[in-house]
């Protein structure tokens, strides 16, 4: 790195303590905190759009690309973002149907089995609280996810 006194004048020397990077999405830092990008483990229709993209830029101008292959890759696109659109809308309805069928089982009795412990017990739902792994039944004085209800019964006659 050149020394102070040989940048030109009117111009500031840059050094690694005098920047700071930006913190940005898949962007991490290095020893020296230089920013160093962390790529993605998935491909999207972003990844697949760049691959075309540049695809198409590299191409050997005396072999262009054949119009049936760019048509073939411009449909995988478009099949890629339906079934990434699919995809979302199924889990949101699968969570909607979770709510729904953990909420009708508030009053009702439940048996539930601890995958972990192999702890059996069973009770009256008194509540449902919703969280990101899914719906939690309230039964006596633990949380019961809804993956762990073996069986439902009528309530108790009173």
């Amino acid at each position: 790195m050149p020394s102070i006194s040989s940048v030109p004048q009117g111009y500031t020397a840059v050094t690694p303590s005098t920047t700071t990077a930006a913190k940005a999405p898949g962007v991490a830092t290095d020893a020296l905190g230089n920013p160093v990008r962390v790529p993605k483990q998935t491909l999207d229709k972003d990844a697949f759009l760049q691959l075309l993209v540049t695809q198409m830029r590299y191409q050997d101008p005396s072999s262009p690309m054949d119009t049936t292959q760019m048509m073939a890759q411009t449909s995988q696109l478009t099949t890629v973002e339906q079934l990434t659109a699919l995809v979302t809308s199924s889990q949101a309805a699968f969570a909607s149907q979770q709510q729904l069928s953990s909420a009708a089982l508030v009053g009702r009795q439940v048996a539930w089995t601890d995958p972990v412990t192999e702890v059996t017990g069973s009770g009256a739902v008194s509540a449902v609280r919703f969280t990101a792994d899914g719906p939690l039944l309230r039964v006596g004085d633990a949380d019961v996810p809804l993956s762990s209800v073996t069986g439902v019964t009528a309530p108790a006659a009173s």
